[in-house]
């Protein structure tokens, strides 16, 4: 008999769902603006501005210890992975949308910046990954390969009880170290369109809608363990795969800095490549929406990019000109990172949305080349993710206050203790607040964008952005493959 946390309960998150991950609050703060809503604390913390002084002043030491004890709290039981029903996912999203029809709606990868289109288009968007974080051992965080062989047959459990997934299983001791020491992540990928999610497509998108595929074509160097499972050593951010896999000099000094017992990482040799666990589009599904369409005569496009970056310049420039022609001064930036990020405040304020995967350099480089290649704006305004480790990568805070001189008029953090950097916890409970209330401006929400009018622009703009729209109704549109990590692209 299932547990009845582990399948799906009104319109509750079911308790085998990460609250903190990106793919989850992505979900979360686009559903509460669809139905008029804010996003309060990243979805799983609540915006308290009493908490956050509370947690200002724990010493550091401990609230480290209060960050790795939190991962926990939403992490499964091993002998319950038996239980987990990935259908109680689709049946939270879908449920959580308002009851209405929609022009379009969207299916595939997570990304931030795209959430703000889905936003201004007044659509839904269909995760195809989400996260169930597993309890682990007290397995050192810097042995993964026998994290790896720990997990494998867990794994396989998952596998065996969900037929139409493929599970990435992803550890990274770099930028995840603190939650390392009690969970390891099961990303999970859908490769099916399976009845939940088609019943939703259609009964709510309108006839002749169309079907937007997200194909995030970023991979990552993985070991393939079994059909449907491998394991992905690192992530996007501060690390180039090879230095996960290869070791450095730098890595040893970083280990050493820890108080690790080891001077490099044991990670196990990679035999191919896949579509990396938190951003990269599993293409087995691409085929079963087409199919699916062709029965129901929708139309599919497919947004194609390889750096989960590669959308925030489009949206970014696609929100300054749908402002200008409704008359709305387009000189208000707002910089987001990872799960730090609001749709419902950004139209409200008529702040523009440029979204960050992360707070290390890549990051750090791709919006600065973005502040370097437009006309300035008046006024910058920026919310970092703090992680509260001083990974490899991370951007230090002052090369983030420099960025914000590239405002004309101010430049400011929001919600953010800049010298706790990346150890200022609160800034989850401080920044809604913080957006209300640095940024006084106030506009009427803006009738939804048309899907014409994104486009249209998409098509006169094409050669500045990275990003390919094209249709994918014709079966020949199916036959990409995942392009390799190469050093450049496997450091975005």
């Amino acid at each position: 008999m299932k547990r009845p946390g582990y399948r799906a309960i009104g319109k509750s998150r079911p308790n085998f769902i990460a609250g903190y991950d990106s793919s989850t609050a992505m979900f979360t703060s686009l559903s509460h603006y669809l139905k008029g809503k804010d996003f309060k604390g990243t979805g799983s913390m609540p915006s308290s501005e009493l908490l956050a002084s509370v947690i200002d002043v724990i010493p550091d030491l401990w609230k480290e210890k209060l960050y790795s004890a939190s991962g926990p709290l939403d992490a499964v039981q091993p002998s319950h992975i038996k239980d987990v029903d990935v259908a109680a996912f689709d049946k939270w999203v879908t449920r959580n949308y308002p009851e209405k029809n929609y022009p379009a709606i969207a299916i595939g990868s997570s990304n931030g910046a795209l959430v703000h289109l889905y936003a201004a288009l007044g659509i839904p968007w269909l995760p195809q990954t989400f996260l169930i974080p597993v309890r682990k051992p007290r397995i050192h965080k810097d042995i993964p390969k026998k994290t790896m062989d720990w997990a494998f047959p867990y794994g396989e459990e998952l596998l065996k009880n969900n037929p139409h997934i493929q599970l990435h299983h992803m550890t990274d001791p770099n930028q995840d170290r603190l939650h390392l020491d009690y969970i390891t992540y099961f990303r999970v990928k859908k490769t099916r369109l399976d009845p939940i999610y088609e019943k939703f497509i259609r009964e709510k998108l309108m006839p002749g809608g169309k079907l937007l595929v997200i194909d995030c074509q970023y991979s990552w160097p993985t070991v393939r363990l079994s059909d449907r499972q491998v394991f992905q050593f690192g992530g996007s951010g501060g690390l180039m795969p090879d230095e996960y896999y290869s070791g450095s000099n730098r890595i040893i000094d970083f280990l050493r800095r820890e108080n690790s017992p080891y001077y490099t990482w044991d990670a196990p040799q990679p035999d191919g490549e896949s579509p990396e666990a938190e951003w990269g589009f599993a293409s087995g599904l691409l085929e079963d929406i087409r199919n699916f369409a062709s029965t129901q005569y929708f139309q599919v496009e497919q947004i194609t990019f390889d750096d989960p970056h590669a959308p925030s310049p489009m949206v970014a420039d696609l929100y300054r000109e749908w402002y200008r022609q409704r008359k709305i001064p387009a000189n208000k930036l707002l910089i987001e990172c990872f799960a730090i990020h609001e749709p419902f405040w950004t139209l409200k304020t008529g702040a523009v949305p440029y979204w960050m995967v992360f707070n290390t350099d890549h990051s750090a480089n791709a919006v600065e080349s973005y502040l370097q290649s437009v006309h300035p704006y008046d006024d910058i305004y920026m919310m970092l993710l703090s992680h509260g480790a001083d990974s490899l990568g991370l951007t230090p805070i002052e090369h983030w206050k420099n960025m914000l001189n590239y405002a004309k008029k101010s430049g400011q953090f929001l919600g953010m203790k800049p010298e706790k950097y990346p150890r200022d916890f609160g800034i989850y409970m401080r920044y809604n607040k913080a957006i209300r209330e640095q940024i006084p401006s106030r506009y009427p929400m803006l009738s939804t964008m048309q899907l014409s009018f994104v486009e249209e622009f998409w098509h006169k703009n094409q050669d500045k952005y990275q990003v390919e729209w094209s249709s994918a109704n014709t079966k020949n549109r199916l036959s990409h493959t995942i392009k390799p990590a190469s050093a450049e692209l496997a450091h975005k």
